[in-house]
């Protein structure tokens, strides 16, 4: 009996693809046919899961800010590992400029005591968004997330930015009142100042759960690895776009 709706893979097929076609239909091999559809050959399942290991390693890579090595760890010489880490950590640390001007220029006309509260509000910020393009990314390299469900997945982490801040903004009010202003008995956070962490803190993590989702669709519609726009990136951006929100808010809240 001939089967004519054969499951192959053509010579020209990226490997990556190929291993995805191993995962969705479960096969131990598969066919390879050329462009005119002639059996030229067969990969097999330790072949796709090779690739999948290699992509795999490859992304973590990316994730953590880093270029990608092709050799084991401990075969890797200092200064191989010191060229494939310098370049990102080059570039976060000029990004960070930017939060660094952003810093400068609120600090003279705000209360001091917000200051206390930055490195909070911009780590939340940056794990909130981390979190998203971690999910994102994933669903990405399985086939589950294409450009395509851009508004799906944005309204979905609308959602759920909205009560991830609801409830950190509460647990951050109370933490703010009950240790800052009782505790430590700071006689300079005020309920007012409470209040303004905890709406930035709350608006913060809405933005970062956003830009965690639209950057490596975006990213992935232009033909970039969505892995490059993982947590260290997205760090950044979010730590400058926490700051200006929180002084925004602030300036709002205390008249300014």
């Amino acid at each position: 009996i001939m089967e004519e709706n054969v499951i192959s893979v053509d010579t020209e097929d990226d490997k990556e693809d190929v291993a995805k076609k191993f995962d969705r239909y479960g096969f131990l091999a598969l066919p390879v046919v050329d462009s005119e559809n002639r059996l030229v050959g067969i990969i097999t399942i330790d072949d796709a899961m090779s690739v999948i290991n290699d992509e795999t390693e490859e992304d973590f890579a990316k994730i953590a800010g880093m270029t990608p090595t092709e050799t084991t760890y401990l075969k890797t010489g200092p200064f191989r590992l010191f060229l494939s880490r310098i370049p990102w950590l080059l570039l976060l640390m000029i990004s960070a400029t930017f939060s660094s001007t952003i810093l400068n220029r609120f600090e003279a006309a705000l209360p001091a005591v917000l200051i206390l509260f930055v490195p909070m509000l911009m780590d939340t910020g940056g794990n909130a968004g981390g979190q998203s393009s971690v999910t994102v990314i994933r669903g990405i390299s399985l086939g589950e997330l294409s450009f395509s469900d851009l508004l799906a997945a944005i309204w979905k982490e609308l959602r759920v930015g909205i009560l991830c801040g609801a409830a950190l903004a509460v647990v951050s009010f109370g933490k703010v009142m009950l240790v800052d202003h009782i505790i430590m008995q700071n006689p300079a956070v005020t309920v007012t100042v409470a209040l303004a962490v905890a709406l930035s803190l709350a608006i913060t993590v809405i933005v970062a759960k956003l830009i965690g989702c639209l950057l490596p669709l975006f990213a992935a519609k232009i033909g970039l690895d969505p892995a490059v726009m993982a947590s260290p990136f997205i760090t950044t951006i979010v730590d400058a776009l926490s700051l200006l929100l929180y002084f925004a808010i602030a300036a709002g809240v205390f008249g300014l």
